[in-house]
């Protein structure tokens, strides 16, 4: 199987293409930079589609850049990183003479509303209510395809909640405060913090690549990428020091947590949802790391 990935090099990207690579199938990474093994996105507006068997989009400027301001600017590259790679892709999905059989986007949990105690499925109706679920909704709306592409083409979009590993994402940010002893909860610790481990992010898309599906449905077809251990904050802090061996005895009030990353970015630490991966566990997906024990020893070793 030959895999076209937009956002291959980022850290889930570096993930992916390895798990690929090691089941035997072919990847190509839609980059800004030209190389071995990849397209530029400039080529895949002018010359179409490569021959394929799966794409994937993760492209987007990353949320919890600690080198950024919060602000108008970034807001837009944090839209438009989204939403044009992902129409490129799904425009020249659409356009090609022979689309591949599956077109995964990732997307983000950030569509449901925070609560302390409502619970999310797949199946849950939402509607966008602020910054990062408008985000969510226009960039899912971005990948959709044509009627007549869709019998041929299965769409997933998959929602992953904080991808944990070690070269990237939330841990990177958190290694060192937590090593120095001085990391803790953010805000109250009683937010839910619905999370993966970048392998299980990486085996879901595999997942849904590899498995065949005779007559798609038209409609994409949505899967939670959260664990299926319902975590909270402060249970994931204590966890995560406890597998340190580090004291986690420094709060992080919600205001500090605002004053450093603007209000709208701060919501995804100080506040949570209750995300259940239900049609993940449906479609036969096994986690390598369904508990916060297990997938943080994984990190830390």
């Amino acid at each position: 199987m030959k895999v076209l990935i937009g956002g291959g090099s980022g850290f889930v990207g570096r993930e992916l293409t390895r798990l690929l690579k090691n089941k035997g199938h072919e990847v190509m990474v839609i980059s800004r930079q030209p190389g071995p093994g990849k397209i530029t996105w400039k080529e895949l507006e002018s010359s179409g589609l490569p021959a394929c068997d799966g794409a994937v989009n993760l492209a987007g400027e990353n949320l919890m850049n600690p080198l950024r301001w919060w602000n108008e600017s970034y807001k837009k590259d944090l839209f438009s990183s989204r939403i044009d790679t992902t129409k490129a892709l799904a425009s020249a999905i659409a356009a090609s003479a022979s689309p591949p059989h599956s077109w995964v986007l990732v997307s983000g949990v950030a569509c449901y509303k925070p609560s302390l105690t409502a619970q999310y499925t797949e199946d849950s109706e939402w509607t966008p209510f602020d910054l990062l679920s408008r985000l969510v909704k226009e960039w899912e709306g971005a990948a959709e395809l044509p009627e007549n592409v869709a019998k041929m083409t299965k769409q997933v979009v998959i929602r992953p909640g904080a991808v944990l590993g070690r070269d990237g994402g939330a841990i990177k940010q958190m290694w060192l405060p937590f090593w120095l002893g001085v990391g803790g909860t953010l805000g109250s610790g009683r937010q839910p913090f619905p999370w993966i481990h970048v392998a299980d992010l990486a085996g879901m898309i595999a997942h849904f690549l590899e498995t065949p599906s005779e007559a798609p449905p038209t409609a994409p077809q949505v899967y939670n990428g959260v664990a299926p251990s319902l975590d909270t904050n402060y249970e994931f802090t204590k966890e995560f020091g406890r597998v340190l061996r580090r004291p986690t005895i420094f709060p992080v009030p919600g205001f500090a947590m605002n004053a450093m990353l603007g209000s709208e970015r701060a919501v995804v630490l100080t506040q949570g949802q209750k995300v259940v991966p239900q049609k993940t566990l449906e479609a036969g997906y096994q986690y390598k790391y369904p508990d916060l024990t297990s997938a943080l020893k994984e990190i830390v070793s």
